[in-house]
């Protein structure tokens, strides 16, 4: 990050914190989840919003481990079977159930509710004008009337240089961002190199990201090297789904073909009011 870290925490949980940035943004990291948050307003107000933070994380990959099997298993609606502990948790069931018909675990939200959670315990009590909580990607955002948030557009989850720059601001009713593709640090039942939908909370756009990428897809393209996501990792909850692993060279009508699955599906969304706009 260019620059020393400040100890903030370092929990019997496992749970770390580091202020970074002489101070200006927080990083904490447990496990798999790492976060990177960038709070804007008063010295004071950033200083608590930070602490807050710390405390509401400390316990999230615990909660979230304690009952990883039930996660991993496809959402019904029947509600006995749909019962969480802890706030993440509930977070990504609420931000599948109007998905239900695709199969989807609650895992397909973990990301952005692991966002939005976080991002929910800075702002209580807090005057900020900006807050980006980014795990990995997948950010939930909070602005004042005031501010805004440039957000980079990448045309692949590998890519490091924006191809677009969006400006967001209060009125455009956006609280999440999230990016899915093939090659990203979860398997993909398509072959979208990236798809970036903003949605009213991360989880939200998180599922919705998923599903338009897998929809990017040519499902008989000999082209197209799948295998078993079991096989990949053991814990993965698309069990034996196959997932892509690699990608040939394409045609110009089978990139159309794929493209255009993919945009059917996120016009779907659009129109059921589940995103904002999808890239």
């Amino acid at each position: 990050m260019g620059c020393a870290r400040q100890p903030a925490l370092s929990s019997a949980s496992g749970a770390q914190a580091w202020l970074i940035d002489n101070g200006k943004r927080l990083h904490l990291q447990h496990g798999p989840i790492d976060l990177i948050i960038d709070a804007v307003g008063g010295h004071a107000d950033v200083q608590r919003a930070y602490q807050q933070a710390v405390l509401a994380f400390d316990s999230v990959l615990d909660t979230l481990a304690g009952q990883l099997h039930k996660l991993r298993q496809v959402a019904s609606l029947d509600a006995d079977a749909m019962v969480f502990n802890g706030a993440v948790a509930r977070r990504m069931q609420r931000a599948i159930e109007p998905y239900v018909k695709f199969s989807v675990t609650p895992m397909i939200a973990v990301a952005g509710a692991v966002a939005d959670h976080v991002l929910s315990h800075m702002v209580k009590d807090c005057s900020l004008q900006r807050v980006m909580v980014n795990n990995g990607g997948d950010i939930a955002l909070l602005l004042s009337p005031k501010t805004a948030a440039r957000v980079g557009i990448c045309t692949s989850v590998e890519q490091r240089t924006p191809a677009d720059i969006v400006t967001l601001k209060q009125e455009h009713g956006i609280g999440g961002i999230a990016t899915s593709g093939w090659q990203g640090r979860s398997h993909s039942l398509g072959i979208a190199d990236a798809v970036t939908v903003f949605a009213d909370s991360a989880a939200s756009a998180d599922v919705a990201a998923t599903l338009i990428a897998n929809a990017v897809n040519l499902p008989d393209s000999p082209l197209i090297e799948r295998q078993s996501a079991r096989l990949l990792n053991p814990d993965s909850d698309l069990q034996d789904q196959l997932v892509t692993v690699q990608v040939g060279h394409l045609s110009e009508p089978d990139i159309a073909r794929a493209l255009n699955a993919g945009e059917c599906r996120a016009r779907e969304f659009h129109e059921r009011g589940l995103l904002k706009c999808a890239y």
